[in-house]
C-alpha cells in the first residue's frame, strides 16, 4: 500500500490523501487550497485534478476537504463519492457556492489579463460541473461497515467537527503483502462539549496506520462555557457604546453555533432584544440543511428544542436572515446598532467586506473573530493588530475594537487530540500528522511520541509518498 499526501501537508488547507492498494486509487478528501486570494488561486491551478481515481471518500463538507471534487469530475472521474448523508446535502449547496466564486474569481483575473494581451484562464469548474458531481454522491450512515471494493471495507465514525463529519476507517486486505491493514483517517476532530452536534467518537480498537489532523496541535482552547460568557460581555459592551458587532463567520458550522448561542442568551435575558442578522446566502441555505438533520444533534440542543416555543434553535423573534443583495446593501449602510454575522470567516471575500468597509474605522463598533485565520488573509492581519488594512484595494484605519474568542472552534485542541489518540488500544505502527501549520504539526508529533507512546510518527512534505 502506498500513501501520497497531495494536500494539507505542512499546511491546513487542500486536504487530499491518495491511497494506492490492490490496483485501486482511493482519494481521502478532495479539498481546495484556501487563504490569500492570489496564493490560493495559483495553488489550486497547480494541484492534481485528474479523474484517474476509483473512489473519493469524503470526511466532511468544508471546502478545504471537498472543494476540488467538481474539478476531478470535470476531468473524467466516474467513480463513487462516499460520505455521510448530511455531508452530501451540505456539498450540494457548498460546491455550488464554490463554483460561483471560481467563476467570479476568474472573471476578475481575466479582466487584467485581457488588457495585457495574455491568455485567459478558465474556472476550475462551473455550476454545471457541480450538478454532474452530485450524481456520484453516495450517503452512508455512521457505524455501518460496508464493502466498497473487494478486500476494502469502509466505516464512518462520528467526528463531532460539523454536521455530517466523520472519521474514515478502512479495513484493507493488502494483496501484495498478504496482510490486513486498518487505516484510520481522522478527518477534522471535533471538540467535546460544543453545541448542536455530538462529541467526537474515539476509535477504541485503534489502527495500523493513522492519518491525523493537527490544526491546534500546539494550543489549548478555553472551556466552551467561558466563550459564551465572553460573547455576552462583548455584546453588552458594544451595545453600551452604541455600536454594531460584526462577526465574520464560516457559513457552515460556525454561523449555526453562534446563532444557537445568541438564541440561548436572548431567551435567558442575558442580552437585550436587538436586531441580529445573518447576512450570507450560503449560511442561510446551510442552516436549512441543519434543520433537516436532527438525528445528528446532541442532547443539549434536543432539550432546548423541546422547551423553545417555536422548536427552532436557529431562529427567534429578533433574528433575520437577509434574502437579497438589496437587503445586504441596506444593512451595510445602516447606523442602527445590531449584530451582523456574515461570511467569509477569514474576511477574504463575501458580504463581510462591505460591512467592514462601513464600520471598521468607527471605535464604537466591534469585530469579533471566532475562527482560525490563515496567514496572509485580511482576517489574520486584523487579528495581528495591523493599524491599517486594505478592503477592495482601498486603505482603512482599524479603529473598531477587535476581539478574539477561540472557544467556538470546531477543532479539538492539543488536549483533545491527545485524548482521542490515547483512547486507541492498538497503537498505530505508522502515524502521519497532516492539516496543520508546521509549528502545530511538529508539536503534536512530538507529543504523540513522548506522551501517547506512538513509535513511528511522520510529518509528510507536500506530494511525499510512503509505502506501508
Amino acid at each position: 500500500m502506498k500513501i501520497t499526501f497531495l494536500g494539507a501537508a505542512k499546511t491546513v488547507t487542500g486536504s487530499q490523501h491518495l491511497i494506492e492498494v490492490n490496483g485501486l486509487r482511493l482519494l481521502l478528501d478532495c479539498g481546495l487550497f484556501q487563504g490569500k486570494r492570489k496564493v490560493a488561486f495559483e495553488l489550486n491551478r497547480k494541484s492534481p485534478c485528474d479523474g484517474n481515481l476509483d473512489a473519493i471518500i469524503l470526511s466532511h463538507a468544508h471546502i478545504d476537504h471537498s472543494g476540488s471534487i467538481p474539478c476531478r469530475v470535470k476531468n473524467g472521474f466516474e467513480g463513487d463519492i462516499i460520505c455521510t448523508s448530511a455531508t452530501r446535502d451540505l456539498c450540494a449547496v457548498m460546491l455550488m457556492d464554490s463554483a460561483y466564486l471560481q467563476t467570479r474569481e476568474v472573471d476578475y483575473v481575466n479582466r487584467a489579463r485581457e488588457k495585457e494581451g495574455k491568455k485567459l484562464f478558465e474556472p476550475l469548474y462551473t455550476k454545471e460541473d457541480v450538478v454532474t458531481s452530485m450524481e456520484h454522491f453516495i450517503g452512508m450512515s455512521y457505524n455501518h461497515k460496508r464493502q466498497i471494493f473487494p478486500g476494502v471495507e469502509l466505516t464512518f465514525v462520528d467526528a463531532g467537527h460539523m454536521l455530517g463529519s466523520a472519521h474514515v476507517v478502512l479495513d484493507i486486505q493488502d494483496n501484495e503483502t498478504n496482510k490486513d491493514i486498518r487505516l484510520v483517517f481522522s478527518g477534522d476532530i471535533g471538540r467535546p462539549g460544543i453545541p448542536i452536534i455530538r462529541d467526537p467518537q474515539p476509535i477504541v480498537d485503534g489502527a495500523d496506520v493513522l492519518i491525523i489532523e493537527s490544526t491546534y496541535g500546539n494550543r489549548s482552547h478555553p472551556p466552551y462555557p467561558e466563550s459564551e460568557k465572553e460573547l455576552k460581555r462583548i455584546i453588552n459592551e458594544t451595545i453600551e457604546r452604541g455600536g454594531t458587532l460584526l462577526i465574520p463567520a464560516f457559513a457552515v458550522g460556525r454561523t449555526q453555533q453562534i446563532v444557537y448561542t445568541l438564541h440561548k442568551l436572548f431567551e435567558s435575558g442575558e442580552i437585550p432584544a436587538m436586531p441580529i442578522y445573518v447576512d450570507s446566502p450560503l449560511a442561510t441555505r446551510a442552516t436549512d440543511i441543519f434543520r433537516l438533520h436532527p438525528e445528528t444533534y446532541d442532547a443539549e440542543i434536543r432539550d432546548f428544542m423541546l422547551q423553545d416555543k417555536e422548536n427552532n434553535p436557529f431562529g427567534f423573534e429578533t433574528m433575520k436572515y437577509t434574502a437579497s443583495v438589496e437587503d445586504s446593501k441596506k444593512l451595510s449602510g445602516s447606523d442602527e446598532p445590531a449584530i451582523v454575522i456574515s461570511a467569509s470567516g477569514m474576511m477574504e471575500g463575501g458580504r463581510i467586506l462591505h460591512h467592514l468597509k462601513s464600520r471598521i474605522s468607527d471605535p464604537k463598533n466591534t469585530i469579533l473573530v471566532t475562527g482560525w485565520q490563515s496567514p496572509y488573509t485580511l482576517g489574520r492581519r486584523i487579528v495581528e493588530g495591523n493599524k491599517t488594512v486594505k478592503i477592495f484595494g482601498e486603505p482603512y484605519d482599524v479603529r473598531a475594537k477587535v476581539e478574539v474568542i477561540t472557544g467556538f472552534s470546531g477543532h479539538a485542541d492539543r488536549e483533545g487530540l491527545l485524548a482521542w489518540t490515547g483512547a486507541m488500544q492498538k497503537k498505530p505502527q505508522q502515524t502521519f500528522v497532516v492539516h496543520g501549520e508546521e509549528e502545530s504539526a511538529n508539536a503534536l508529533a512530538e507529543a504523540l511520541r513522548s506522551e501517547v507512546g506512538f513509535k513511528s510518527v511522520h510529518i509528510p512534505d507536500p506530494h511525499q509518498s510512503f509505502t506501508i
